[in-house]
């Protein structure tokens, strides 16, 4: 069985390849990339088991990257509802992904970006 977080970012990756406005989606940030892209982070976990449940909790870090600000909060909010549909990573059943916070940022020299961290919870299935 794959780790929770692992399963939730191949998850999440299947799901954001919907999204045709972006230019590609990545695990980390890369070398070179056509505007818009998107890079999804769910690296860090936790414990969250039961007495009868095996579980983690797995920050989310989903970065939106873009030269343009007005298309860059339209793509976020697509990618916010996104978020809320059911997902079904492989080996885990997800139980609650919530927002924590999302904020529009600036590189001085360079595009925009929109970062979305949310917490999710997952059980692993028998």
């Amino acid at each position: 069985m794959s780790s929770a977080g692992q399963a939730l970012q191949a998850a999440l990756v299947s799901r954001f390849s919907l999204l045709s406005d972006l230019s590609g989606i990545y695990d980390g940030p890369p070398a070179r990339a056509a505007f818009p892209y998107l890079v999804v982070d769910a690296g860090t976990e936790g414990d969250w088991s039961t007495k009868t449940e095996v579980g983690r909790e797995v920050a989310v870090a989903l970065t939106l990257w873009d030269d343009q600000p007005a298309r860059l909060q339209a793509l976020a909010d697509r990618v916010a509802d996104a978020m809320t549909a059911d997902l079904e990573p492989v080996g885990w059943s997800l139980v609650t992904c919530r927002l924590l916070k999302r904020r529009v940022l600036r590189d001085v020299a360079g595009p925009w970006a929109a970062a979305i961290d949310y917490r999710a919870r997952l059980f692993a299935l028998a």
